[in-house]
């Protein structure tokens, strides 16, 4: 008896460290990376930290029944879609480099093309997000952008280390045709051991501005959420961007809890013609690290934008929630407050340039 169990943990304890090895699981910072994020004022306790307090979890709630629901307990019939939900697949290699437009490509991913210079956001173009094929699908419909379709881009901008966010097959896929890679501090060692350089990097921290091509600044601004692909969590950066071009502003939200940090970013680099902001994926168990609705909404008005541009919702079940409920909420919300609200669909153009744009309510076919 004694044997089979020594043989059990021990088979079980390969399997972990085989597993946990993959690829797709990244790299862990070291050497002078290392040395730059304990050197950091962000970096406390052995890990980053954000600017408040924030837990896990929501006062009141029990992670041990949080974590039953989401796996075991029962589910909204809609909690995903009942059919393949529209999309339009444009091509993204013959778009004109003289049009400054937006394309969202599903989740948080999204093409931003302004002032002749490409950027390709959290690109996660598998049908599946997280480091298993068959775990976490896509919606169909949802998974229309496959990384081939990817032209050649000036800068890859990558939010957080999160499968979601960030897709091994994806950033591999697309190596050779990414000039630069804008990343937080820490999410190098990912890029590095697939095959990316070190000289490819613009790798900085919350406060870092950076002089890009065409005249165009990026700024490192802060987030309230969190990191991990491996079982230590925060060892890298998470942050949201600010994209300061001779024509516009605009604000690349990535993963976010509402907190002071959007009416500080809007205050200091606002009012933003475009904020691209999380909405889905939440709950009320989540709300420090993940925005509820009513929340985007009020980060809109403190980031003072003139259109809101809601993503993070309608690929993959990653909450309770009915799929379709954060665009029904942000909708409703926004016309309350008397916001600009652009919901367009997947792979839907939005030109940047013109004043105003319709689109329809897709999500309620």
């Amino acid at each position: 008896m004694v044997y089979w169990i020594i043989t059990t943990v021990a088979v079980l304890t390969v399997t972990f460290f085989i597993v946990i090895n993959m690829k797709a699981f990244g790299g862990m910072p070291k050497g002078k990376r290392l040395k730059r994020i304990k050197q950091s004022k962000l970096y406390k306790k052995r890990q980053f930290q954000n600017i408040s307090y924030t837990p896990s979890i929501t006062e009141g709630y029990k992670m041990s029944k949080v974590t039953y629901d989401f796996f075991l307990g029962k589910k909204d019939p809609l909690l995903k879609p009942l059919k393949e939900i529209p999309s339009l697949h444009t091509d993204l290699k013959n778009i004109d480099k003289n049009t400054d437009v937006f394309i969202w490509l599903g989740h948080s991913s999204y093409y931003l093309q302004t002032d002749g210079i490409s950027f390709l956001i959290d690109p996660v173009l598998s049908s599946y997000g997280s480091p298993f094929k068959y775990f976490n699908k896509a919606f169909k419909g949802s998974d229309i952008f496959k990384p081939e379709d990817i032209p050649n881009i000036d800068y890859l901008v990558i939010t957080h280390d999160h499968f979601d966010h960030l897709d091994y097959p994806t950033v591999k896929s697309i190596k050779d045709r990414t000039e630069m890679a804008i990343l937080p501090l820490g999410v190098g060692a990912h890029l590095e051991r697939w095959g990316y350089t070190e000289d490819s990097f613009i790798e900085e921290e919350w406060g870092a501005e950076v002089n890009l091509k065409n005249d165009i600044k990026i700024v490192f601004t802060p987030a309230r959420h969190f990191s991990g692909r491996r079982i230590r969590q925060n060892d890298t950066l998470w942050s949201s961007y600010v994209l300061i071009t001779p024509t516009k502003k605009i604000f690349l939200g990535g993963d976010s809890g509402y907190d002071s940090h959007f009416k500080t970013i809007g205050e200091q680099h606002g009012p933003f013609d475009y904020a691209i902001l999380e909405n889905g994926q939440y709950g009320e168990a989540w709300r420090y690290i993940h925005t509820l609705p009513e929340d985007v909404i009020q980060a809109g008005i403190d980031l003072k934008a003139e259109r809101i541009i809601p993503v993070h919702a309608a690929k993959f079940a990653l909450a309770l929630h009915p799929w379709n409920e954060p665009l029904q909420k942000i909708t409703a919300l926004g016309k309350e407050k008397g916001l600009n609200i652009l919901t367009p669909m997947i792979g839907e153009v939005v030109d940047l340039n013109q004043q105003e744009q319709k689109f329809t309510a897709w999500w309620e076919d």
